[in-house]
């Protein structure tokens, strides 16, 4: 499990409810590889009712397997981590769907984000506290706070990458029309 990154929330989430939204998430792939009983919700606390954007990213060997998630609060964290998780193992389009045999070597990390922050000037990123958002002619990227730091990227190479990500060119950051948001994760 990875420290949190730049959570502006008051308290973290205790490892009980980090404990809790695990399960949920290795219980809803579960449930689809073995049609197992989804996990209960035993033990939930209302934080993990509240509405929170998030991503679910599964990794197998050190190496990525899925990532999907929400960028807004759409539903409550519990059902969001559960969708997640089921999207990342089996709708990740760059990866087949997960199989049995692979699920006692998969390894869940959990980000949840805080709300989007517009930003003025590319100087108020902070590579390892925030993540990227960026739009620009209905084209659209996001690339989560611990990406940068897993890659030793700086500032610049890190506005690259998610420009690359929303499919628009390398340099398209230092265009005006381009909106770039920050946000931070408590990631898990």
């Amino acid at each position: 499990m990875k420290d949190n990154i730049g959570n502006p929330d008051p308290e973290d989430y205790s490892p009980e409810e980090k404990a809790l939204l695990h399960k949920l998430a290795r219980g809803a792939i579960e449930h689809r590889l073995s049609g197992k009983p989804l996990p209960s919700l035993e033990g939930e606390t209302p934080r993990l009712g509240e509405k929170r954007g998030a991503f679910v990213t599964l990794k197998r060997q050190g190496q990525l397997r899925g990532c999907i998630g929400y960028t807004q609060a759409v539903k409550p964290l519990n059902r969001t981590i559960m969708e997640m998780a089921q999207a990342a193992a089996f709708q990740d389009p760059r990866f087949p769907p997960l199989t049995k045999n692979e699920l006692s070597d998969l390894d869940i990390e959990i980000s949840v984000l805080t709300p989007f922050r517009l930003i003025q000037d590319v100087q108020e990123i902070q590579v390892g506290k925030h993540g990227l958002f960026m739009e620009r002619g209905g084209r659209a990227g996001l690339l989560l706070p611990q990406v940068a730091t897993e890659y030793d990227w700086d500032r610049q190479t890190f506005l690259e990458h998610t420009c690359l990500k929303a499919g628009l060119p390398r340099d398209a950051w230092k265009d005006e029309e381009t909106r770039i948001y920050v946000f931070s994760a408590e990631i898990f």
